[in-house]
């Protein structure tokens, strides 16, 4: 038996893209993923409840970054994250 989402018990659900055609690697891949997921729960108490979709929207440039699982690809990400989530908790997001 199948259960309406609006009567989920759930305060969210998350779910994240991350297109192969803007992250080649699926390490990148992943590793971006992961970066959703971790911001995403950090903000979870502050954001409404219902369903969640983060995803890349635009690929980065690849040089920038020494490997497919870069630190700072990782820091990059977070702070973008971070960003964003903070402005979809205020009510300022785009």
């Amino acid at each position: 038996m199948s259960e309406d989402v609006d009567n989920s018990p759930v305060t969210q659900w998350l779910g994240c893209i991350v297109p192969k055609r803007q992250a080649r690697r699926a390490v990148t891949r992943n590793l971006l993923k992961r970066q959703m997921r971790e911001c995403f729960h950090r903000h979870a108490a502050t954001l409404p409840k219902g369903l969640w979709l983060l995803r890349l929207h635009a690929g980065f440039v690849v040089r920038d970054y020494p490997s497919a699982r870069s630190d700072l690809l990782a820091l990059s990400a977070r702070a973008e994250l971070e960003r964003l989530l903070a402005a979809a908790a205020s009510g300022t997001a785009r």
